[in-house]
């Protein structure tokens, strides 16, 4: 074989490992599943959800147990409605509270859970009905240096 066929084949296996981490790294970091585990669908209307993302956590003292996977406008009560996928096998109660956190002083949201002590346990398409919406970071910061406190 021919020295720059086998420079060639080199070159491009290294090119192949290299799309392929690529991907992986896209995947990952961007926290797409491919094969998404199973769970079932839960909802919480909050009465603002500055900063959450679909894709955001959705986690019980700290341990993942789900994500945000929708949010809307509930043209009803002109309030935003969060959509989100928890694992099979957590099972929360109908009086679970859901508040919306930040990780650290100025890092992502994410939906922290407070599982009640109700013996009736919420199904698939459940909805969330105590809910404390996140610290408006902005506004109380806006606060504080034009007055208004």
């Amino acid at each position: 074989m021919n020295i720059y066929v086998k420079r060639n084949i080199l070159v491009g296996v290294f090119v192949v490992l290299g799309l392929i981490s690529t991907g992986y790294l896209t995947i990952k970091l961007g926290k797409l599943e491919i094969f998404e585990g199973s769970g079932y669908n839960i909802s919480a209307r909050f009465s603002t959800v500055n900063g959450l993302r679909v894709g955001a956590d959705v986690e019980i003292g700290g341990v993942r147990v789900g994500r945000v996977t929708e949010i809307s406008l509930d043209l009803r009560s002109y309030l935003p409605v969060v959509r989100m996928v928890i694992q099979k096998g957590v099972e929360l109660s109908e009086d679970t509270m859901a508040g919306i956190k930040t990780s650290g002083l100025i890092g992502d949201k994410y939906i922290d859970l407070s599982p009640g002590g109700s013996s009736t346990l919420l199904s698939e398409g459940g909805m969330i009905t105590d809910t404390v919406s996140g610290l408006d970071l902005e506004s109380l910061i806006s606060k504080f240096l034009f007055g208004g406190m």
